[in-house]
């Protein structure tokens, strides 16, 4: 006789699955580029500027006083990074990196057109687009979100991300 097919074949089966997996690695591998990206902003890791030139940067853009913009930026990056990776407050994590790429597109790329090879915006395209299609899936169940009521995903996580990010970058373009 053979096993039975199905989630009882194998008990962890039931728990988790591929996709689970899957967006476990889509989550980890983006939130922690996008964390790490933060870091260079704000402390200089992994080969950044730091807080003192990229404040330079963003005044240069506009910003100003930019040392406070780009610890915003920053702190965006970093702490929305680091939500995702962990599956933790998934809709504002991502909100606050949408918000930033609406930032980046309007201030830096978007005069460049779409791609990056000539400055455009298909980075920033990209990063906003992963961020709030994984505040529509949900973390899945390999995240801390999956005690909440957000962490299934669903319209109003995603409605409520690129509503968010969009009024804060709204915001801060007209600051």
């Amino acid at each position: 006789m053979s096993a039975p097919a199905g989630p009882t074949a194998h008990p962890t089966a039931a728990w988790t699955s591929a996709s689970d997996w899957g967006l476990l690695l889509i989550r980890m591998t983006f939130g922690l580029i996008m964390a790490g990206h933060g870091a260079q902003k704000l402390f200089g890791l992994f080969g950044g500027d730091g807080l003192a030139a990229t404040g330079k940067g963003f005044d240069a853009l506009g910003y100003h006083p930019g040392e406070v913009f780009a610890v915003i930026g920053g702190l965006s990056e970093l702490l929305g990074g680091l939500g995702l990776a962990l599956g933790f407050l998934t809709p504002l994590a991502a909100a606050a990196l949408i918000g930033v790429m609406i930032n980046a597109m309007a201030t830096v790329g978007g005069a460049h057109g779409l791609w990056l090879a000539d400055g455009g915006v298909e980075y920033n395209i990209c990063i906003a687009v992963v961020a709030l299609a994984i505040a529509a899936m949900g973390p899945g169940r390999l995240a801390v979100d999956r005690f909440f009521r957000w962490g299934s995903g669903g319209w109003a996580p995603a409605v409520f991300a690129l509503g968010l990010g969009g009024v804060g970058a709204a915001i801060t373009l007209n600051l």
